[in-house]
């Protein structure tokens, strides 16, 4: 179909056919991935939306698009508003959406292999007041019209080796087997792809930028699993690498194999299994234990192998960001970069390292006003060049075989003005305040929270999205459960406790629309923190990213003598690990950019 709005109209007749009189169209898979396959990328197939995050309600008379403050910008340029209302979450959602309105006596579809159980009650609750029905569908009535759908991917598994795994898969499921003895279960459904991909050591290339096959798994008390997944993908080396203690089963197979749970205590995750998982364990007479996903936070807890693979891993990707960022100041100001070239300029960088797989992520590229817009991508019809007055947002990364990367810098193209320096300042002010802060274990990211937005507070200002996100460990860029993040916010993902061992981002950001976007982006890792005469075991964080911040954007008389001792420990960290990679111009670059900077006289 040659455009969106065919689309729309082309859908809206299926509803017809099908006797439908709305569908709600989430930004997912049937493993509530963030990131999913070409295959389920319904939302912006029917729409034009290109974000990571979002949901759309189609009526016969109305559609509503569903996207958080992240997407803002980005909606209103890749949407169009003849067809679609923009609606801003968490102030509202589609239930509360269809509550006000889905017409009377309405039959509103569902695909329940892309809702959790959770939302489906409450959708179901919203409607009932219009007196309106929700419907599962057996067949998505996108797959109809979408004729030219594309097909799941069929890439082999690979294995990822004990040497960087630093557990064996046999160890972790007979973990697993031996958690649910003690919750008194007989086994476990994991459907994330991230979790199999943990669980069995073994990694895919199913969904762009996030090395995961599409399966699924049950996981039993005796440590054994049946893994779900198509035959052809798996070569004789995944096979001898699983073992006996894993059963192969076409993924085709998965949903008749709950069918066969009769009697069966089985613990699945509400918020990581689809409703339809739910409804066949339901169906088959098995006993549902609703807990979460067993590895979620074993896989959060990094062990010694894991931490030293994204340590060596940050080594590498900072060597590409200083190159890159050396290569910026000496070819921007020509006025030829563009966001675009810019991009893939810094990928063949990073792809100099045989360790590199794939980025981890697309990479936000974002010149002048198109720096605002949180989860900007660049294309060849928003493209811009890097011009003289502006600022140059870049926050990218990469999945190397030991570890994942994700870090932003904000750069100058020529000279800033002042407010851009208060503005970054504050941001790195922020970032200082993350990067220092020290807490008694049993402490939520959402408690410190606020300690990177009160510089900006200071000044009225604030940005719409989280402080932190989990990081996996040659796995998804964004992973839980841990966050830095308001509660309540939309992508909060949950309160969880910090622990030593898990990896976190550290990124404070400041966007004016239409003018210029700011970000501050390193991982850290959470540790543990020795104070003298203590009487909490307390936690803080460790620096991984290893890459200049850049010292012409700073206004050095906003920080105080100790932010500013940070700065200059951080420059001489960089220059320690990552000096010794470069050599020539880059190297005396890297030295100018991280010498250490006075204070101002008073």
């Amino acid at each position: 179909m040659s455009s969106y709005a065919d689309r729309l109209a082309a859908l809206r007749e299926q509803l017809k056919a099908d006797k439908l009189d709305g569908f709600v169209v989430p930004l997912t898979d049937e493993h509530m991935s963030e990131y999913v396959g070409t295959y389920a990328q319904r939302l912006a197939w029917l729409t034009g939306f290109q974000g990571s995050a979002g949901s759309a309600v189609v009526l016969p008379e109305e559609a509503a698009i569903f996207v958080d403050g992240r997407y803002t910008l980005q909606v209103r340029s890749q949407v169009s508003p003849t067809e679609w209302s923009y609606q801003s979450v968490p102030e509202t959602s589609t239930t509360q959406w269809l509550e006000d309105h889905a017409p009377e006596g309405a039959r509103i579809g569902y695909d329940p292999w892309l809702h959790t159980r959770d939302w489906v009650k409450k959708a179901r609750q919203a409607l009932a007041s219009r007196g309106a029905e929700l419907v599962p569908v057996e067949r998505n009535p996108i797959d109809e019209i979408w004729t030219d759908r594309p097909e799941a991917s069929k890439a082999h598994l690979v294995v990822q080796s004990d040497e960087y795994a630093g557990k064996s898969s046999a160890e972790k499921r007979t973990e697993i087997g031996d958690w649910l003895s003690k919750h008194h279960a007989d086994a476990a459904v994991i459907p994330a792809l991230d979790s199999i991909a943990w669980l069995f050591n073994v990694r895919g290339k199913d969904v762009h930028r996030t090395p995961v096959a599409l399966a699924y798994a049950l996981v039993h008390t005796d440590g054994t699993a049946d893994l779900f997944v198509a035959s052809e993908k798996v070569a004789p080396d995944v096979r001898q690498h699983l073992g006996n203690g894993v059963r192969l089963h076409e993924r085709s197979e998965f949903e008749s194999a709950l069918a066969e749970l009769k009697g069966k205590t089985v613990v699945v995750d509400p918020e990581r299994a689809v409703a339809a998982i739910f409804d066949a364990l339901e169906k088959a007479g098995a006993k549902i234990l609703p807990l979460r996903d067993p590895t979620i936070l074993p896989k959060a807890l990094k062990n010694p192998a894991e931490i030293a693979g994204q340590k060596a891993a940050q080594t590498r990707d900072g060597t590409a960001i200083a190159r890159f960022l050396h290569w910026i100041d000496e070819e921007a100001p020509k006025g030829e970069v563009d966001e675009l070239i810019a991009s893939d300029k810094l990928e063949a960088l990073r792809r100099e390292a045989p360790e590199l797989r794939d980025l981890s992520f697309d990479s936000i590229s974002g010149a002048g006003p198109n720096g605002a817009i949180v989860h900007y991508r660049s294309s060849e019809k928003t493209n811009r060049k890097l011009e003289k007055g502006t600022l140059y947002l870049i926050d990218s990364g990469g999945q190397y075989v030991d570890g994942t990367t994700d870090i932003t810098r904000t750069v100058p193209i020529g000279e800033p003005t002042e407010e851009m320096r208060d503005r970054f300042t504050r941001v790195l002010k922020g970032h200082i305040a993350i990067a220092t802060a020290v807490f008694p274990k049993g402490t939520r990211g959402s408690q410190l929270d606020s300690f990177a937005r009160r510089p900006l507070w200071e000044a009225g200002l604030d940005y719409a999205h989280g402080t932190g996100h989990g990081v996996g460990s040659f796995l998804a860029v964004h992973e839980g459960p841990q966050r830095i993040s308001p509660v309540g916010s939309a992508q909060s993902g949950g309160d969880e406790p910090l622990q030593a061992g898990m990896i976190i981002s550290n990124e404070p950001g400041y966007y004016k629309t239409g003018e210029y976007g700011i970000r501050i982006e390193n991982l850290v890792l959470v540790v543990p923190r020795e104070i003298e005469g203590a009487e909490k075991e307390m936690l803080g964080f460790e620096t991984l990213t290893f890459a200049p911040i850049d010292r012409r954007l700073i206004d050095v008389q906003m920080l105080d003598p100790e932010e500013l001792i940070w700065l200059n420990c951080y420059h001489a960290h960089v220059l320690a690990k990552i000096g010794p990679t470069l050599s020539g111009s880059d190297l005396e670059w890297l030295r100018a950019t991280c010498a250490p900077i006075g204070m101002p006289d008073e």
